[in-house]
């Protein structure tokens, strides 16, 4: 049975109950619009172009309904026809007929593509994709006044599939300009995770200040890949003596550098399923030696590791420098799912011994949505800069959104401090690009019990400075609330010296089981505390202070949070309570 949509210059043909051929002929229009279905199952698409297999990828078709349409580009192919391939899933408990499937009749070329906001919880000042789902930032690099960001992507659902590298670049780390993909899966499997650098000296041959990308490319197994870019990273090319590293285990998200100090590259790999970081060293990028090993019995064992980092950070107020290895966990985290812990010590170009005890785990963020934290390479003035993706694998895929999944952090430049009890922690603040988000500033004076609202023409958008100040064995409620009873309920305990932050109430909460929690950090022994709260449209991040630690958290609120009001058990205050509208 052949479909034939003649306006659209696109042919149909059934070939068996879960086979179906769709020919599109020579256009020069830019899109095939591809209808999707997210609860329906994926199907194995081979796009091919004269016969042979130019792409393959996975797409949930529409069955029964249509909940978006997503784009297929043609523009590679333009003046050709190609054909899809298409094999939908099909068991023998439940059989059907594909061509009774709402996708064939809703296909349709086009010529735009519109991007505009369709979502309500659409964060106003993080980064997000146009459309479709992301994950982990990878391949970040800092050259001629720009940093790109590259992120797991997939550009045919919101839902995980597909892993290509999304492309994005900012001058002011606020402001984000969206590119085309930047590398897409091929023979050897899909793209996942890395990282990039400037090759200053032209070590690998691709010539001087080339961007050169390491990845996992993932299939049945996991290997390592390079590519590189001569065009400032817009584009990037294969090297053709793929993969550069493999191994019977899996192991994947390399992560390199170069290392002054040895004047070689260096480079750490997650062996995942062993609960550890490979290390390895190279002259040209090309071919590498492993040289140690570390992680077995250190910190939070449970789940996989993924996407490691490893730098050198300065400890604030000495002439001192410790290394910092920071390990992505799922599941393990500390409120369950995915989070990110470090590790502290010394690296020699070859092995990182840690500093502190096996049992140890050292969290570097406290909320529940905070994972594959990575850091910008060749970033200015000696900066150390990561960004996190902002979710948690136990819910990410069915947050209430669909136009976009997920968005990133803001970002944060890291330190080391040495803490009271003679061990190192990690120093996190709002990189200082944050600083141009201010816009109207409201002083709301000092609180001991009441509300006060928020700033009616913020649209919910806030940076929120407070001091709380209390005495032994006192508590301090600061709740951020809605005319619709949504409440994320903010506790410093000043006995037990935590900060906790609750979202059981804070608006939709229902789609995951996992997502209502409440989520605590230890604060200093101090009896008077600062934060500095960023609250988006689906997101709030707290941070100390003085940096000693910092909180993520998803929420969606049924309408922005526009009351704070401040309940205290014991003698305990806000004072100096700011207000901050964003500027969009």
């Amino acid at each position: 049975m052949t479909l034939n949509i003649h306006a659209q210059n696109i042919d149909v043909r059934f070939l068996g109950n879960n086979y179906a051929a769709v020919k599109v002929g020579a256009t020069n229009l830019p899109y095939l619009m591809l209808p999707i279905e997210e609860s329906a199952p994926e199907a194995k698409i081979n796009v091919l172009l004269n016969g042979k297999i130019d792409r393959q990828i996975n797409v949930r078709l529409a069955q029964n309904k249509v909940d978006y349409l997503v784009p297929f580009q043609l523009k590679a192919y333009k003046g050709h026809p190609i054909v899809l391939d298409v094999e939908t899933y099909n068991d023998r408990s439940g059989m059907r007929d594909i061509k009774n499937d709402l996708c064939w009749r809703t296909l349709k070329l086009s010529d735009k593509f519109s991007t505009e906001n369709t979502e309500k919880y659409r964060p106003a000042y993080h980064h997000t994709p146009l459309y479709g789902w992301m994950n982990d930032p990878n391949g970040m690099f800092y050259h001629n006044g720009r940093w790109h960001l590259y992120y797991q992507w997939n550009p045919y659902a919101s839902l995980w599939a597909n892993m290509t590298w999304g492309h994005s670049s900012s001058t002011d780390l606020i402001h984000w300009t969206h590119h085309d993909d930047a590398i897409q899966g091929d023979g050897l499997g899909a793209i996942f995770s890395g990282s990039a650098v400037v090759d200053k000296n032209n070590t690998a041959g691709f010539g001087k200040d080339a961007a050169i990308a390491i990845y996992t490319s993932a299939s049945a197994t996991q290997k390592q890949s390079l590519a590189y870019s001569t065009d400032e990273g817009m584009t990037f090319t294969k090297f053709d003596g793929n993969p550069i590293i493999s191994d019977e285990k899996e192991c994947r998200d390399p992560n390199f550098f170069w290392n002054e100090q040895t004047h070689k590259w260096n480079l750490v790999l997650a062996n995942s399923l062993g609960h550890q970081d490979w290390f390895f060293e190279s002259t040209d990028l090309k071919t590498w030696t492993k040289t140690g090993e570390f992680g077995e019995g250190y910190g939070a064992q449970e789940g996989v590791w993924e996407c490691p980092d490893l730098m050198e950070l300065p400890v604030i107020g000495t002439k001192e420098k410790k290394w910092v290895l920071i390990v992505n966990i799922n599941p393990g985290g500390k409120f369950g799912g995915s989070a990110t812990q470090y590790f502290t010590g010394d690296f020699d170009g070859k092995v990182f011994r840690c500093d502190t005890p096996k049992p140890v785990t050292k969290w570097m963020d406290f909320g529940k949505d905070h994972y594959a934290t990575v850091s910008w390479s060749n970033a200015p003035e000696g900066r150390h800069t990561v960004i996190a993706w902002m979710s948690n694998w136990q819910y990410a895929n069915i947050v209430p959104t669909k136009q976009y999944r997920s968005a990133n952090s803001l970002p944060r430049d890291l330190k080391l401090y040495k803490a009271e009890d003679g061990n190192y922690y990690l120093h996190t603040e709002p990189s200082p690009e944050v600083l141009s988000l201010r816009g109207a500033k409201t002083s709301l004076g000092s609180m001991k019990r009441g509300e006060k609202r928020l700033p009616a023409h913020a649209e919910g958008l806030y940076e929120i400075n407070l001091t709380a100040k209390g005495s032994h064995n006192s508590k301090l409620d600061i709740t951020l609330k809605n005319d619709h009873g949504d409440q994320v309920v903010l506790t410093y305990d000043f006995s037990l010296h935590t900060f906790a932050m609750d979202r059981t109430k804070s608006g939709i909460v229902d789609f995951s089981s996992d997502f209502p929690c409440t989520t605590v950090a230890p604060t200093s022994h101090s009896l008077t505390q600062n934060l500095r709260l960023f609250i988006d449209r689906s997101s709030i991040e707290a941070f100390d202070g003085e940096g000693r630690w910092v909180m993520t958290n998803l929420v969606f609120p049924n309408a922005p949070y526009n009351i704070i009001s401040v309940n205290k058990r014991g003698d305990a205050s806000v004072q100096k309570l700011t207000v901050y509208n964003i500027k969009k």
